[in-house]
């Protein structure tokens, strides 16, 4: 798909440039332009996704938990049992003694999948938890 490239002019602290400078170096971008314009997507694609959570989503909740809080585990897999008509797979990984990486990948209702990740969020034990999705017809 060729699109005309505009030219645009970003005035940014020498320390923010330096940082993504950075990045896009360790990322193997072949250019700033290149980490520019897939940054504007995926701020574009968060965007889209916090102000249109409705219709069909395809998501993942990545939550890392205390594995020995007392009924958190049980709580988790009672949600992925209540929600199953959701829950497409699960991927469980112990990370050290005390706390355990769980990423959930969902297919469903944006609305409900974001409930699912606010109920999950709201256990005791949780220390971490992040929920992205996108619409399966998003075209970038």
């Amino acid at each position: 798909m060729d699109q005309e490239l505009m030219r645009t002019c970003v005035s940014l602290p020498d320390n923010l440039l330096d940082q993504f400078d950075e990045i896009i170096k360790k990322r193997g971008y072949s250019s700033r332009s290149e980490g520019i314009r897939d940054a504007i997507r995926n701020y574009i694609i968060n965007y889209k996704w916090m102000n249109e959570i409705e219709g069909e989503r395809i998501g993942t909740i990545s939550l890392i938990y205390g594995h020995d809080q007392r009924g958190l585990v049980n709580n988790l897999t009672k949600m992925e049992h209540d929600y199953s008509d959701l829950v497409r797979s699960s991927v469980h990984v112990h990370l050290n003694h005390d706390n355990c990486l769980e990423i959930i990948m969902l297919r469903g209702e944006g609305k409900v999948i974001k409930e699912v990740a606010e109920k999950m969020m709201a256990f005791k034990g949780v220390k971490y938890l992040k929920l992205n999705t996108v619409s399966p017809n998003t075209k970038l």
